[in-house]
């Protein structure tokens, strides 16, 4: 059977109910949409106890990735064979020469009867493309027991590449804590809508998360509080490299975050000499902000925070690193300049680049620097003029991307500064020309935040993360033209049975007819 037409942007793709073999999800139904996809419902591929998947040695271990989500459910074999093994139907993973169109990250994927075949030239598209073509099985190749039936991926072709190179997703581990395998819980979560960036807001007044060797009170008295009076808790060295390790198995960066010189009263309260009085402050537990500073004055400041910044740098491989600078209101404008001026440049000596809350902007920070736009306001000369100046900016609207915003008035968890945000508000937006002055080659990207002062357990995360975390992922990944709300619910409500399988503790909205 000859390939359907091109599905239009923004408008459903062919049914597929005339196959006898009809298929939960088709090539256009995939979340993010792709570029481009062509359905065909002739060309549906049967995995079998005999199927093989094919890999040459650069693209085996996104060969075994595939093969641990298949095998539980499939109960199959699967075996991972070389690339030039054509003996049976199977799986191709085809690493290399797939175009200079799909970039780094891009893929094409073919479903046909006899096989299918997942070409990209990196192993980062190579895993995309998994994401993608896992979603193409039934919702039941989520589960973690042997199934009795029949395991038919939908036909088609896809043409795949992302919009923007960042696509991020923010967990804050200071005012809850989450342990290392809750963490690794929401990276495979979020990895399936091709996340490639995971913030961890490390610090704040409410605790500190994360064992510095050569100020060690920061875990031991700062790790113990957490919102509410909660238990608090830290990673040692040792967790927090695995974390980033498990993160780059799934091809996300982790960017980590030490907020300052504001949000950091655990750290004040661990070491009397961070105050300006040389005392320790009392620990905090509420949800205030904006009343803590480091002493700007103090020469052990600059200490305390190289001190960070080099062990935090030195087990973190990816090119970032976050140091906060939002909601610094006990800091003088000069002081908070002196600050950066200071700081800044700590961050070159350790070979990272800085990230930083939009509010850094006012330093003149070097054009390397990503400033993270989080005011719910369309509008701020100071980060227009650091897009003009060279800076890109990574949009995250509280009041369109922060998934800890409450969906209405009764949710159960979360909070409404930025108002109440339901999974349209969350999907309808472009950040492109959300805040005036700043275009669409300015952007670095995209990332939702997740920030936790009502957020307790993995299932309220993934309540306020799921479903809106996949609509930001689509605006991240997927071209501007495809950006439709109608189409974009219809194919929302056909992740629903994969999310159940997997127990994502989603809210049902009713925006959404659920499947």
């Amino acid at each position: 059977m000859a390939l359907a037409t091109v599905v239009i942007p923004g408008l459903a793709g062919p049914a597929v109910a005339d196959n006898p073999q009809t298929t939960e999800r088709a090539v256009t139904e995939i979340v993010p949409v792709p570029v481009e996809a062509k359905p065909d419902p002739g060309a549906n591929f049967r995995l079998t106890a005999d199927s093989v998947i094919r890999a040459e040695h650069q693209a085996q271990d996104v060969a075994k990735y595939l093969g641990g989500l298949l095998r539980p459910a499939t109960g199959f074999p699967l075996p991972v064979v070389e690339r030039h093994d054509k003996g049976k139907r199977g799986i191709t993973l085809d690493l290399g020469d797939a175009g200079p169109r799909i970039g780094d990250e891009g893929y094409r994927l073919t479903v046909a009867k006899d096989g299918i075949t997942l070409r990209a030239n990196t192993t980062a598209g190579l895993f995309g493309g998994v994401q993608s073509l896992r979603q193409l099985f039934p919702a039941d190749i989520n589960k973690t027991t042997v199934q009795k039936r029949d395991w038919t991926v939908s036909g088609g072709k896809v043409l795949d590449y992302p919009r923007f190179k960042q696509r991020g997703a923010m967990l804050d581990v200071a005012r809850h804590f989450f342990t290392p395998d809750q963490v690794k819980r929401y990276i495979d979560q979020i990895a399936q809508y091709k996340i490639n960036t995971l913030h961890l807001h490390l610090t704040d007044d409410q605790g500190w998360r994360i064992e510095i060797k050569s100020w060690p009170k920061l875990a031991e008295i700062g790790g113990k509080t957490a919102v509410g009076g909660d238990p608090g808790g830290y990673y040692t060295q040792e967790q927090y490299k695995d974390i980033v390790k498990y993160a780059a198995s799934r091809h996300i960066t982790v960017v980590p975050e030490v907020d300052m010189p504001g949000h950091t009263n655990a750290a004040q309260a661990s070491y009397g000499e961070l105050n300006c009085d040389g005392k320790p402050v009392p620990p905090r537990t509420d949800i205030e902000v904006g009343y803590s500073s480091l002493c700007i004055a103090k020469p052990i400041t600059y200490k305390f925070v190289e001190d960070v910044i080099r062990e935090l740098a030195a087990m973190t491989p990816g090119p970032y690193l976050h140091i906060g600078g939002d909601e610094a209101h006990a800091t003088t404008p000069a002081d908070y300049k002196t600050f950066f001026d200071k700081v800044t440049p700590m961050l070159a000596t350790y070979d990272k680049k800085m990230q930083g809350w939009h509010n850094v902007v006012v330093t003149n920070p070097p054009t390397s620097a990503i400033p993270q736009y989080w005011d719910p306001k369309n509008s701020n000369a100071d980060v227009a003029a650091a897009a003009a100046r060279g800076n890109k900016i990574l949009m995250s609207p509280a009041n369109k991307a922060y998934l800890d915003m409450k969906y209405h008035k009764d949710s159960p968890l979360g909070l409404h500064w930025a108002g109440y945000v339901e999974v349209k508000d969350s999907y309808n937006w472009d950040p492109a020309t959300y805040l005036q002055g700043v275009t669409e080659k300015q952007l670095a990207g995209v990332e939702a935040p997740l920030w936790s002062e009502t957020i307790r357990t993995s299932a309220d995360i993934e309540f306020m993360a799921f479903p809106r975390l996949p609509g930001i992922a689509e605006i991240g990944w997927s071209p501007a033209a495809t950006h439709n709300w109608d189409n974009y619910r219809t194919r929302l409500a056909k992740q629903s049975p994969i999310w159940t399988v997997q127990g994502i503790n989603f809210y049902r909205s009713p925006q959404v007819d659920w499947k």
